[in-house]
């Protein structure tokens, strides 16, 4: 089970915004303090531990942060409209479209996502892939 995300961030302020523009609406509680910011999900009855929480924070050892090459964070939405009003929350919090929401032929039929880069340049995947939605050609 996925502990936790830590996001390097030097404009704190800036990429709050952006994860907080994301994350609340799926569930995600907010905190700021002296490291950063946090966001978290409620804990679940039943389980010893609550799910992955996100950090954004400058770089412990002091020097700036800088983007992974190859590394995405992908977050589960439970509708294709909460991914396009998650993209487009993501936009306007200062983030950058890297794939409007929609289906891509290279994934399943079921899989709809949309792609943004963080204020750092981050790559951020939101998507749905509920059975209760549509599929690509339906």
């Amino acid at each position: 089970m996925l502990g936790y995300i830590t996001v390097g961030a030097n404009d704190l302020p800036r990429s709050g915004r952006f994860y907080a523009a994301i994350l609340v609406p799926l569930g995600y509680q907010k905190e700021e303090g002296s490291l950063g910011v946090a966001f978290t999900l409620p804990e679940e009855t039943g389980r010893s531990s609550s799910p992955g929480a996100v950090y954004v924070r400058k770089p412990y050892d002091g020097k700036e942060a800088t983007v992974g090459n190859g590394s995405m964070m992908a977050f589960r939405a439970d509708t294709h409209e909460m991914v396009r009003n998650l993209h487009a929350a993501g936009l306007e919090a200062g983030g950058s479209d890297e794939g409007a929401p929609g289906f891509r032929d290279e994934y399943s039929d079921r899989f709809y996502v949309g792609y943004l880069r963080d204020p750092l340049g981050n790559k951020v995947a939101i998507y749905c892939a509920n059975p209760a939605e549509r599929r690509r050609g339906d």
